[in-house]
């Protein structure tokens, strides 16, 4: 069995880079990032949704989440609304924010298709799988212990 060579770390994020690039460019004109567009659809299409619950369900920690939400929310494509309690709300997309979601749709199809081209679909199937796979077992593995205490 090969043992592995280089930093993991740097490669996983050499690659994120580099997709995050082509999908970034593709969602450019619409005034969106890549990091935007996966906030703008899955309120879109789960909302009304709560801050929290988006952040666990996108695996983003909530500092990234506040700020890639806050261009969102100033351009009015998404807006917060009161939450069942007086200390919380919710995340809800306007109809500028869902027309905005179908434009961005169309470009991210043309972004995971050049993906698909030039990686293969079979190869991008066997990432997905492998990618999936990895964050389950690393998951399900404890917190390392915060040194600095």
């Amino acid at each position: 069995m090969a043992s592995p060579r280089g930093c993991t770390n740097l490669k996983l994020r050499r690659l994120s880079r580099t997709v995050a690039r082509g999908y970034d460019a593709d969602m450019r004109p619409l005034g969106l990032t890549g990091a935007q567009y996966p906030l703008l659809s899955h309120v879109v299409k789960q909302g009304p949704i709560a801050p929290g619950a988006l952040a666990a369900a996108l695996g983003v920690d909530p500092s990234t989440l506040t700020r890639n939400l806050r261009a969102l929310l100033e351009a009015g494509w998404l807006v917060q609304e009161p939450g069942p309690d007086a200390r919380s709300h919710r995340l809800v997309a306007t109809d500028a924010g869902r027309a905005l979601r179908a434009q961005a749709q169309q470009r991210w199809r043309v972004s995971q298709e050049r993906l698909n081209r030039a990686l293969g679909p079979d190869r991008v199937a066997a990432l997905h799988a492998l990618l999936d796979e990895c964050a389950a077992l690393l998951d399900a593995e404890p917190e390392p212990a915060d040194e600095r205490r």
